[in-house]
């Protein structure tokens, strides 16, 4: 597994990494995961039952070009010494299966044919074909990738400098990647449409993210005692605009006598928590661990996804699902893939904060109505389990290497 983060650093991405390394090492793989380290974690550890490389990189030695939060992240083009301490792993390694999850393949890609390993590419975000990540250009929607689109959208987003390298670099490694990228996983067809998978006729299949049978951590009492007593709504996510947070306070001031609204995640550049006045009734709880947050999930009365993105799948409206809560989602990107519209919750308008206040009033007004969903919340979820999803990795990995492997442009049954 090729990832820039790992435990104990965790995000929607790096639990997703953790839970198939994990399972795959419990079902008699031999797992290995490749990440950057920082200088305060071993370089070498094994971590249930997988082992953990944690190397070094050039843009380390230049803070503030590719890191944020006291962490480096890969770059979006080949990383000299990430290359170099790469290949010692693979060499003694020996992977059939070279699994890669974001940027960091970019520093694979040099020894690919050295390797001998077939290379799969997840796809968890628009990164493939967007330098920012996100599908955005001038904050709305982006209708697709172009040259000087791109490298003025990135300046606007990271600077001039670090803007022009970084979209010239992307654009450059994708031409790279679709000569040596033996099969992408998206999580969803909406990541294959904004990927362009399709179009450019890459060979892919989908394979969505999926939850583990157990959540690592116990939750503690100071989190649990800051949550609200009785009904709230609850958002769980960074705290940015894109998430459509400034949205949902729009909303709830709309509402009459609502139940507390907690907010928990974590800030963003363009947070619009540092600029609003929250409505009475907001709780804001920042940088909580998983196993609280799955806690405060099962505490909950309904679940709130108001994004303004193309969400490529949604895993925290999947977790709130778990929880047997029904979810209120946005229409748009993967979400619709995992909220069945008035079956396991309501899909509402993107941005539309009164599309957003009848669908929270007809929740909370209608209590049969929440446990019936949240009910086939629960069954619905039952096909993002482990169990059934880790196997069809397994089944795309032995494919992989099968002497007539599949075209691709396939979703796991």
């Amino acid at each position: 597994m090729l990832t820039q983060f790992y435990p104990p650093f965790i995000g929607g991405e790096e639990q997703v990494v953790r839970n198939l390394s994990t399972e795959l090492a419990a079902r008699g793989h031999r797992v290995s995961v490749i990440t950057i380290g920082t200088p305060e974690l071993p370089v070498r550890e094994v971590m249930d039952g997988v082992q953990v490389y944690r190397l070094r990189s050039t843009a380390q030695r230049m803070p503030g070009l590719y890191g944020a939060n006291g962490r480096s992240h890969a770059p979006p083009l080949p990383d000299p010494e990430l290359s170099i301490g790469i290949r010692q792993v693979v060499a003694h390694e020996k992977p059939q299966i070279v699994h890669a999850h974001n940027w960091l393949v970019h520093s694979f890609l040099p020894i690919k044919h050295w390797s001998g390993a077939k290379l799969a590419l997840s796809l968890h975000d628009y990164s493939f074909v967007c330098a920012t990540k996100k599908l955005l250009y001038e904050g709305e929607l982006c209708d697709g990738p172009g040259p000087v689109k791109c490298l003025r959208c990135a300046s606007a987003h990271y600077g001039r400098l670090k803007g022009s390298i970084t979209a010239g670099a992307n654009w450059g490694m994708n031409l790279v990647e679709r000569r040596l990228v033996d099969l992408f996983l998206p999580v969803s067809l909406a990541t294959v449409t904004g990927n362009q998978l399709d179009s450019l006729r890459l060979p892919y299949r989908i394979i969505p993210n999926f939850l583990p049978d157990t959540v690592a951590g116990t939750p503690t009492d100071s989190y649990v005692a800051q949550l609200p007593e009785g009904d709230f709504l609850l958002f769980a996510g960074a705290l940015g605009a894109y998430k459509g947070v400034d949205v949902l306070l729009e909303a709830y001031s709309m509402l009459q006598s609502p139940p507390p609204l907690v907010l928990i995640g974590y800030d963003t550049a363009e947070s619009p928590l540092r600029t609003t006045e929250l409505p009475p009734g907001v709780r804001v709880l920042k940088n909580w661990p998983h196993a609280a947050v799955m806690e405060a999930w099962r505490r909950s009365t309904v679940a709130v996804v108001p994004s303004l993105v193309r969400e490529t799948f949604g895993m925290v409206a999947l977790e709130a699902m778990s929880a047997g809560r029904p979810v209120i989602a946005s229409r748009i990107g993967g979400l619709p893939e995992v909220v069945r519209d008035g079956e396991t919750g309501l899909l509402v308008e993107p941005g539309n904060a009164r599309d957003l206040v009848q669908a929270i009033d007809c929740l909370l007004s209608d209590p049969a109505l929440r446990d019936r969903m949240g009910a086939a919340a629960l069954r619905h979820v039952e096909q993002y389990s482990a169990g059934v999803v880790v196997p069809c990795f397994e089944d795309t990995y032995r494919e992989m290497l099968s002497p007539r492997p599949g075209n691709g442009g396939t979703q796991c049954d």
